[in-house]
């Protein structure tokens, strides 16, 4: 699977443009949000076999997306943090000074602008699925206390 990391970059573009956020929202707002993703990952299962591999089982293509990223998170969280920051250009906040080149290289790919209006260009499939990786993200800067690291607002 070769196209596997450039969608992982393609994705982490396209979600950053959903993700930005205007201020803080109002906590009825918020928590009818978390039901929702909550809703969404009982739509979920998630069955690991004898040798620890995830089988994600769900109706849709954007629940099985939150499924996977979800079974991906209790195995290697550190990992999709890292490449998460790496492909939004954040990496120097958390690595200093010696990441600049990394980020650079990642705003010049595309910027936070160009991000949202590919993902309002993008097909109703494709936006699904970037809606599921979202939902993991959102709730996973709820819970900044899962991320060793000090981004906890993913834009």
């Amino acid at each position: 699977m070769r196209s596997a990391p450039c969608l992982l970059i393609l994705l982490s573009f396209l979600i950053s443009g959903c993700l930005s956020r205007s201020g803080p929202s109002n906590a009825p707002e918020q928590s009818a949000e978390l039901r929702a993703w909550q809703d969404r990952a009982r739509r979920v299962e998630i069955i690991r076999d004898d040798f620890g591999v995830p089988h994600i089982y769900a109706k849709t293509d954007a629940d099985a997306v939150f499924g996977m990223l979800y079974a991906q998170a209790e195995d290697d969280f550190p990992r999709i943090e890292q490449n998460y920051i790496w492909a939004i250009g954040r990496l120097a906040e958390i690595e200093g000074e010696a990441a600049l080149a990394s980020d650079i290289r990642a705003r010049l790919f595309m910027t936070l602008d160009e991000a949202k209006a590919a993902y309002a260009g993008a097909p109703e499939w494709l936006q699904a699925l970037c809606q599921g990786f979202r939902g993991w993200v959102e709730l996973l800067s709820r819970n900044p206390s899962r991320s060793g690291t000090e981004i906890t607002d993913p834009l």
